[in-house]
């Protein structure tokens, strides 16, 4: 069996792979999803891997009713899953795009949808749970109350947040600890880093992990993407992504170019150098490339035996500050939320 570097989930959780494995596109986003047969056995290979920190969402398509088809086939295998699902993103039917959604972290929309969801994966609970987004209306400890009784309760082991901001991620914290914090990371965006957000420090205070979701740009920093076309097929909605606009994504190539010549010295491929440039972030950062390939699975798991000198680390650095940095979370208006405070 393989086993995969592991490290503490924030300061009391469990152990967890270094590296997760994000099944967002495996049920579409980047593309039109694979069959049943061949997602099915995609799974099979990354439990074989040693891939065992599993990241899902109820808003990810069919991801959650793949994953119970799984685990009904395995299900001596639940035990060595740590699975995370979230909650919070309400879809808008008929509405496409940005309008295509609605944020709603209210206790009662967050009972209804672990319910939801721990049907779809024919479970009795999940390992973590997210408040995948705030709605800025609702204050946060009331949510938090609502995910405390879902842990009692036995249906949640573990809390986490999405997109909060640093206050948030605080007053969350008081009601009940907090295991980790999922944000948008990585070469392309270091937000959180920023003295503004204060999150990455506001989480280290409290003893939070983060867990790094996109952290290769949406797959930008895999190298693999050089025009518009590459992501304008079926089912691709990358090309809102600011670095891939028309006027953007030139610059951007040339950028992923000038890591990949620092990745060819090392002897590795660009995707590998920039999950091993987050992984140099500390300890306590979990990045989840999200996969659909066994190919590119292998690939990413190999970023694990790589090692940065501060001065590639800086090098890296350096390049991607050139790329330009608005973010679709910050389109929406849901980055780094706050909520509003709670009224007795």
């Amino acid at each position: 069996m393989v086993v995969l570097p592991t490290r503490s989930l924030g300061r009391n959780g469990p152990l967890v792979p270094r590296l997760g494995l994000g099944l967002m596109g495996a049920s579409g986003t980047y593309g039109l999803p694979n069959a049943d047969a061949e997602r099915l056995a995609f799974l099979d290979e990354a439990y074989k891997k040693g891939e065992r920190f599993w990241d899902t969402a109820n808003k990810y398509g069919d991801s959650e009713e793949l994953l119970g088809k799984w685990f009904a086939a395995n299900p001596g295998k639940r035990q060595d899953i740590f699975l995370a699902t979230k909650f919070g993103i309400k879809p808008n039917p008929g509405g496409k795009g940005m309008k295509g959604f609605t944020i709603d972290s209210t206790p009662e929309y967050c009972s209804e949808c672990i319910d939801t969801s721990l049907e779809r994966l024919g479970l009795p609970y999940v390992d973590l749970y997210y408040i995948h987004r705030l709605d800025k209306v609702t204050p946060i400890e009331k949510t938090m109350q609502a995910m405390v009784q879902l842990k009692n309760g036995g249906k949640i082991k573990y809390l986490g947040l999405s997109e909060c901001s640093a206050e948030s991620l605080r007053r969350a914290h008081a009601v009940h600890p907090i295991t980790c914090v999922q944000m948008e990371y990585s070469p392309f965006c270091t937000d959180i880093e920023s003295p503004t957000t204060q999150v990455l420090e506001t989480a280290r205070e409290l003893g939070v992990a983060v867990v790094a979701y996109s952290p290769l740009g949406n797959g930008v920093l895999s190298g693999k993407i050089r025009s518009r076309e590459d992501v304008s097929g079926p089912g691709d909605s990358r090309g809102i992504l600011p670095w891939l606009r028309e006027e953007n994504i030139q610059s951007t190539v040339q950028v992923v170019d000038q890591i990949a010549e620092i990745a060819k010295t090392k002897g590795v491929t660009t995707a590998q150098l920039a999950l091993a440039w987050l992984l140099k972030q500390g300890d306590d950062i979990f990045p989840i490339p999200g996969s659909s390939k066994i190919e590119r699975l292998e690939e990413n798991l190999g970023s694990l035996s790589v090692s940065l000198s501060e001065e590639e680390e800086e090098s890296v650095r350096k390049l991607a500050k050139s790329v330009v940095r608005e973010r679709i979370q910050t389109m929406t208006g849901y980055a780094f939320a706050d909520t509003p405070p709670l009224q007795e």
